[in-house]
């Protein structure tokens, strides 16, 4: 623990050595100067403070999204100004050793000083894009269509609309108002029904509590169905017995209830129209290790005829490539999240990456394999980080046909 402290800290001296040579190279201004260190030593005293006494017992989400919300916005964009000026001294000292010239002509201050403002502004940048996503970004929450052909579909259910969201996570919210908007956008698709497909809360069933009452308007003609995702477990919480852990899931089902929502574990329901059939198949959560693997597709499915229409909500993507696309339920849609987008990125029309995908194959939006589909639904909330950044959440409108 110690040696890693000491690592952590000479890295952190050696990244403020080249921040502060960059920023004395643009101004010699001593009161800036001065400022610059005040500033530093400020944030990284409040940081460390935040570090030490954090505690893991403690429910308030506050904390966490403090302490990622300044390693990422003071932090880690100085690492822009790093690499530009370690590139240049790279070379610099290439250059000499392969010269038979003197190290002052070697040396050009111009250069050292435009590199350290497109380095400084960069990070600027960064810093700026963070905070964007922390105040506005995770409001901005936009509907995504989608029109998909179902094997099998009956012709009642054609044009039928499916609202799906993901990854509340309740827990990030201090202010359930400000989801206003987001509720209104979902109630205007008029939706015939809504799958939440799962990560209600970050850890603790009480977190939903103050957004039953805005849940609860959330409309559609079917109902709303719901499915539980590797945090609603309380899996990454501290907990005061075995028994208070136990009765988590029930209290979290008991307040979806309260908001409309009906929850499915590994079990499914029907939708019916004109003596026809659609099948909403919910299991529980299962996903590539360390991640809990619940979820029993064998139970969910039985009882279902094979060439009927399916739609399962699974909340981790990685079950569909390992289980679902394979299985003999031949389950035509699945319906995930879990990833967010990293909630960092790119997503637009020809170019879409996040750090996400190096973790995850799928990670958003539609995806086709052995004739059965997979969409990954962006997220509604945030966790850590309280923002995004590129990747906006999600509300996902399908449309059957």
């Amino acid at each position: 623990m110690q040696r890693n402290f000491l690592i952590f800290t000479g890295l952190i001296f050696l990244l403020e050595f080249y921040i502060y040579q960059a920023f004395k190279t643009i101004t010699s201004n001593t009161g800036l100067r001065i400022g610059y260190w005040a500033i530093t030593l400020l944030v990284y005293g409040f940081f460390i403070y935040e570090l030490l006494t954090f505690k893991k017992s403690d429910r308030d989400h506050h904390r966490i999204q403090i302490i990622t919300s300044v390693f990422l916005i003071f932090i880690l964009p100085k690492f822009f100004v790093l690499f530009f000026l370690l590139a240049e001294d790279f070379l610099r000292v290439l250059r000499f050793g392969l010269s038979t010239f003197t190290p002052e002509a070697n040396h050009f201050p111009e250069r050292r000083k435009f590199l350290s403002l497109i380095g400084l502004g960069s990070a600027a940048i960064l810093a700026g894009l963070f905070i964007d996503g922390i105040i506005f970004g995770k409001y901005r929450h936009s509907v995504r269509r989608v029109k998909l052909k179902i094997a099998g579909l009956p012709a009642s259910f054609k044009g039928y609309k499916i609202i799906q969201i993901s990854d509340v996570h309740s827990g990030s919210f201090f202010h359930p108002e400000k989801l206003q908007k987001a509720i209104n956008l979902i109630n205007e698709q008029n939706a015939d029904l809504i799958l939440f497909t799962g990560d209600m809360v970050n850890n603790y069933a009480e977190e939903f509590k103050p957004f039953v009452p805005l849940f609860s308007t959330i409309k559609s003609k079917d109902g709303k169905l719901s499915i539980l995702g590797n945090h609603d477990y309380g899996d990454y919480g501290e907990w005061k017995s075995a028994e208070e852990k136990a009765q988590n899931i029930p209290n979290l089902i008991a307040l979806q209830k309260e908001a409309g929502f009906e929850m499915l574990r590994n079990e499914h329901r029907i939708i019916e129209k004109n003596g026809e059939k659609l099948y909403i198949l919910g299991v529980e959560n299962w996903g590539l290790k360390p991640f809990p693997q619940y979820g029993d597709l064998e139970k969910a499915s039985f009882g279902i005829p094979a060439e009927a229409a399916k739609i399962l909500m699974s909340h981790d993507p990685t079950h569909f490539d390992e289980i679902v696309k394979k299985h003999p339920s031949n389950v035509q849609l699945t319906l995930s999240g879990h990833t967010h987008g990293m909630q960092f990125g790119l997503d637009l029309k020809n170019v879409r990456w996040s750090p996400v995908q190096f973790r995850y194959k799928k990670w958003a939006d539609l995806y086709e394999s052995e004739g059965k589909n997979l969409y990954v639904n962006r997220g509604f909330g945030v966790i850590a980080y309280p923002g995004r950044v590129g990747i906006e959440p999600e509300i996902t409108l399908i449309e059957l046909s």
